[in-house]
């Protein structure tokens, strides 16, 4: 079957808009016609690192409308609307564990740009594009998927705002709902307003967190932090950084939320943290962070990474939705929606003044 694509060929190009050749469903596989799929930082950093050269179909925020489904898939059939996240086995044990954001074959799931048996997903006649990004590539027309990241919604889910719950809102919001955990009496520090770290705000505000600080550099993002849940905002530029979160929670925050993946942030959110505070860190960044290892023991604090919000999709997507039809959780106030032809401008956007570009088809 012939679809199109938006076809990376490195670092150095934008993307074009191809042709490509679709394999079929097997047996355990989903087709989905797609509606809409949300950019990723991770697709962008994701496209830096493959060399100069390599078709590439990244997307991994997908949704749409399921057009079939092999034999040996259950609860999913042709004409549902879903929404793709990221892949997993569901038979290793962390999957039977219910952590399946640190299943055993997760790299080679949704990262190895093709089938776990080597197979390619897309094709431009016999040559294989490298795709089945996070057990999807929705930066396509269709895309082949399987039963694990494939979450039924209901037949209203408006699938523009929800395409990006199958991952930036998901980790957003997850980092705050499954692992942070934050009470009515803690303090919650966001650092990086865009669309991950706004989930968390929004989660945040969700569970009635008493203190809720959003720190960005941009102005127009801490003033959307603050109509979405933050109870305070700070420039992340500012020399006192620290010493103002100190202020605004009572002499530390008990909690922290990274989406920057900058060594000096962290090293910024670990200091602002209160004695026997945690750290979630989820950002793309630098390998070395230099923590101060002396407060870190001396304070007893906690800092971790996460996966995906450690959420699993099937349940998690779900309650985001809930959420938003409750007023909980406005994801809507986050999406600006694209052509699907109109790619490269939805990219350079994002640089300016989006905070979560969604391709539509």
């Amino acid at each position: 079957m012939r679809t199109q694509a938006a076809v990376s060929y490195g670092p150095g190009t934008g993307f074009t808009i191809e042709d490509v050749d679709i394999a079929d469903p097997r047996p355990d596989e989903i087709l989905v016609r797609l509606t809409a799929s949300g950019i990723c930082h991770t697709d962008l950093v994701t496209k830096a690192a493959l060399p100069q050269g390599v078709p590439a179909v990244y997307g991994h925020e997908g949704a749409g409308v399921v057009e079939a489904a092999g034999a040996d898939v259950t609860g999913v059939r042709p004409g549902d609307r879903v929404v793709l996240s990221y892949n997993s086995c569901g038979t290793c044990a962390r999957c039977r564990a219910g952590r399946r954001a640190y299943c055993e074959r997760f790299a080679a799931l949704n990262n190895a740009g093709r089938r776990p048996d080597g197979s390619a997903t897309l094709t431009r006649g016999e040559d294989p594009v490298w795709s089945s990004f996070f057990g999807q590539s929705s930066f396509a027309r269709h895309a082949v998927a399987t039963r694990e990241n494939v979450v039924v919604v209901p037949a209203d889910t408006d699938l523009v705002t929800a395409a990006p719950m199958g991952c930036g809102f998901q980790t957003g919001a997850g980092s705050v709902v499954n692992v942070l955990r934050p009470e009515p009496d803690s303090s919650l520090v966001v650092f990086g307003a865009g669309g991950v770290g706004l989930a968390a705000v929004m989660a945040a505000a969700a569970l009635g967190t008493g203190t809720v600080v959003a720190v960005d550099l941009v102005e127009r993002r801490r003033r959307l932090a603050a109509e979405l849940g933050a109870t305070h905002t700070l420039d992340g530029a500012s020399p006192d950084l620290v010493e103002h979160i100190r202020d605004l929670t009572a002499g530390g925050a008990s909690h922290a939320f990274d989406t920057t993946g900058a060594a000096p942030v962290i090293r910024a959110a670990a200091r602002a943290l209160a004695p026997l505070g945690s750290l979630v860190v989820v950002g793309l960044g630098a390998a070395d962070l230099g923590v101060d290892t002396l407060d870190l023991i001396g304070g007893g604090k906690t800092i971790r990474g996460s996966i995906e919000g450690d959420a699993n999709p099937q349940d998690f997507v779900p309650l985001l939705l809930d959420w938003r039809a409750a007023g909980r959780f406005p994801a809507e106030r986050l999406v600006t929606a694209f052509p699907f032809t109109a790619i490269d401008e939805a990219v350079a956007r994002m640089k300016e003044d989006v905070v979560k570009p969604v391709l539509t088809f």
